[in-house]
């Protein structure tokens, strides 16, 4: 158990600042290995089959990536400290609301980042000069090719227009609201120990909104008990924080709000892309709270979270399977979960995440494949 890990990661990463957070949570002995594009293009391509972070190399010269299985990997390796609760209605709701976060919020994260020429001057230089340094180009030709594809493909070409603009910050702002009154209570989402949602909401709130100029000025104004909570999650250690979870059976008052977000909101979202990917469309219009999305992209991975998500649900013990499904009811998630039933993405058909083998149809280096 003290063989170290190599983390590759960035310091502007979504992504990489969920996935070490979790691993100083669970004490896990790592290494962390800044990604250039050399790395990135060389032994991450090579072995993962993208070029894009967190990736975990084991002591046994294993793979690992995407940062959801690999949180389950690590956690039947290091048990003390379990990030999800053995009631399994809270176990659920737990990865219910991990998804969201990691999905939902990722684009008002890109957007605050790329649309305000503050935030996308500062990142656009720290990209150039700590992630792309190795590339032959002059400082300043790298840092305007970085924000102008980070604005192309994340914000303009991820549905942010005039007419939704306010709704993508709103998911942002209506996140801070529904968290304050929680974590002015308690430490963590679910009480005295983090859970799995607190990694999920994590990654946004960490590297993009409490440390971009402009969303975290909105949080310490408006947020300061999350404002708090970032730097809680960061320096939890799993032997210096409570060992209880609530009551079975229960949750925290405060997760009505944020499960109703959920299935107002992403679930619709995630029934769009899937039937969009499903029928072959490579864009699609999609209606979210009255904001009129236009030409979303596709998503094939988000086929997949949704097709997780029902994995999970019936891999519930049947005895719980009808407590989970009168919450998930009572809060307009159900239907939209199971609409038009299981839609197939076949993305890990022949693979386990987070086990890596390169599949032929991302050896590329594609658009969508590096995303800071």
């Amino acid at each position: 158990m003290g063989a170290q890990y190599t983390l590759y990661g960035m310091d502007v990463s979504y992504f990489t600042g969920k996935l070490e957070a979790y691993l100083r949570y669970k004490q896990v002995p790592y290494r962390r290995v800044e990604a250039t594009w050399r790395i990135l293009m060389g032994p991450l391509r090579r072995h993962t089959g993208v070029a894009k972070v967190p990736v975990v190399e084991t002591p046994d010269g294993e793979w690992l990536q995407d940062s959801t299985p690999m949180v389950d990997w690590f956690e039947a390796r290091f048990p003390a400290g379990a990030v999800l609760p053995d009631d399994p209605l809270q176990a659920f709701c737990c990865r219910l609301l991990e998804d969201y976060a990691d999905e939902w919020l990722w684009r008002p994260a890109l957007h605050y980042r790329w649309s305000y020429r503050r935030d996308a001057r500062l990142l656009g230089d720290r990209i150039a000069s700590e992630v792309l340094s190795d590339l032959p180009l002059p400082h300043r030709l790298r840092a305007f090719n970085i924000r102008r594809r980070q604005y192309r493909v994340y914000v303009a070409g991820d549905g942010v227009r005039r007419e939704t603009r306010a709704h993508v910050e709103g998911v942002y702002t209506g996140s801070l609201a529904r968290l304050e009154p929680l974590l002015a209570e308690q430490p963590f989402l679910l009480g005295e120990r983090p859970c799995l949602a607190d990694f999920g909401f994590f990654a946004s709130m960490f590297r993009h909104f409490s440390l971009d100029p402009t969303p975290a000025r909105i949080m310490r104004d408006t947020a300061p008990a999350v404002y708090a909570w970032v730097a809680r999650l960061w320096n939890a250690r799993h032997d210096r924080v409570g060992t209880r979870w609530p009551t079975a059976g229960t949750l925290p008052a405060g997760w009505t709000a944020l499960l109703r977000d959920v299935g107002e909101a992403y679930l619709p979202y995630l029934h769009a892309n899937a039937v969009a990917w499903r029928d072959g469309r490579r864009r699609f219009d999609c209606a979210v709270q009255g904001a009129p999305y236009r030409a979303l992209p596709a998503v094939r991975y988000r086929v997949w979270c949704r097709e997780r998500l029902q994995d999970h649900f019936e891999a519930l013990p049947a005895e719980a399977q009808g407590a989970v499904r009168a919450l998930l009811e009572a809060h307009g998630c159900w239907e939209p979960l199971w609409r038009d039933g299981r839609i197939a993405s076949h993305l890990h058909d022949h693979d386990a995440p987070p086990l890596c083998r390169p599949r032929p149809d991302q050896r590329r280096w594609l658009a969508s494949a590096w995303n800071p």
